[in-house]
């Protein structure tokens, strides 16, 4: 009962916060344009990315060194602010923005203090200061759209991310730096370092890349059809969090399989006939995302299979399958959203976001049958 009610708190925290988020940006892409929509988008990508290269220490690597009472959390902690004042020097340099910085120091507060409640299996922590970030999102958010314009939504989103100062204030004034633990770990943390980057990398380069080369309007319509692809994956990725834990400590979950890809075949019929039909109702002004969710959803099947295969390899203890098979499906998704995209606009995009998946999910298999 009691694992159950941990997985409960940490599925709360995760479907409740990020049904809460998606509110918010729905709302916010019916009140502005689908180029202000893409170009809010292409700077959270910036801000996201620069998030994750200073970010010595992952989500994962935090987890796995706290619940071992390994006294890390800090370290990461001094390094990451350290490298986060250069990267909001150079940010504000090439787009004289302050925001980005400020949200960048949101992110990274955000991980190191969600990977060390989990570690310490703080599960009410982490579904409390999930649900306050999440909820944060649309007041904050909203306000300083409504009452200062578009442009300031950054800062309201950056500021929802300061209840986790406080967590971050009390971990320096509790531990003690110590370089050592670094030395000692190190391969483990560079390989997760790299794991996560390159996810990241995968995760946010299309925005990166189509803001210059398609415009804000093009990646606005893109961009609203990925957060609708990213709504309905939810349930898939809570399924996964239950997958990995019950899988790497050995139990049978044929079962769980089953209803990941039950699930993943019920929300591409979802994506596919349904949402296109309500998409133009709900949001005019995104034309060009009703086909795109039509052709996007039919990611999900593989990407359901995609979280089964990544639960298998990480129970394992095989992150360098992952890694890799991340950098070959990065390599094949860059090129094709540039092609593809310049052919095609935003359905060549949405099929190089397909074929990208594909790709991942035969990389598993292959690597899953050697």
């Amino acid at each position: 009962m009691k694992s159950i009610k941990n997985l409960m708190n940490i599925g709360t925290g995760d479907i409740v916060g990020s049904a809460s988020s998606a509110i918010f940006w729905f709302y916010l892409a019916i009140l502005i344009s689908p180029s202000s929509f893409g170009e809010l988008h292409y700077f959270i990508s910036v801000a996201g990315i620069l998030a994750h290269c200073v970010l010595i220490g992952t989500h994962n690597t935090i987890t796995v060194y706290v619940a071992k009472k390994v006294p890390i959390q800090s370290t990461f902690s001094f390094i990451s602010l350290i490298g986060l004042i250069f990267g909001f020097i150079i940010l504000f340099l090439i787009f004289q923005r302050i925001d980005l910085g400020f949200l960048a120091f949101g992110y990274v507060m955000s991980i190191l203090v969600m990977g060390g409640f989990l570690g310490k299996r703080e599960y009410k922590n982490y579904m409390k200061y999930v649900l306050t970030q999440k909820f944060l999102t649309p007041i904050l958010g909203l306000s300083f759209f409504f009452i200062l314009g578009v442009e300031y939504i950054l800062i309201g989103l950056a500021l929802s991310y300061l209840p986790y100062l406080i967590v971050i204030i009390k971990d320096f004034r509790d531990i003690k730096i110590d370089f050592s633990l670094l030395r000692l770990r190190k391969q483990f943390i560079i390989n997760n370092y790299f794991m996560v980057l390159s996810g990241v990398v995968h995760g946010q380069m299309d925005k990166i890349i189509l803001m210059p080369l398609l415009g804000a309007m093009i990646l606005g319509n893109y961009s609203l059809s990925l957060q609708i692809i990213n709504v309905m994956m939810i349930v898939t990725h809570v399924i996964y969090k239950y997958m990995l834990s019950q899988e790497a400590s050995g139990k049978d979950i044929r079962s769980v399989k089953r209803l990941s890809i039950f699930t993943g075949i019920g929300l591409t019929c979802v994506g596919f006939f349904i949402v296109p039909s309500v998409l133009p109702m709900v949001f005019p002004e995104y034309t060009e995302s009703v086909d795109a969710i039509r052709i996007m959803s039919l990611s999900i099947l593989p990407l359901s299979f995609v979280k089964i295969y990544t639960s298998k390899f990480l129970s394992l203890e095989k992150s360098k399958v992952l890694l890799i098979v991340t950098i070959v499906s990065t390599l094949v998704f860059v090129p094709t959203i540039i092609l593809f995209g310049i052919w095609y606009g935003v359905l060549g995009i949405a099929a190089a976001f397909v074929l990208s998946s594909i790709v991942q999910v035969l990389c598993l298999f292959i690597a899953d049958k050697k």
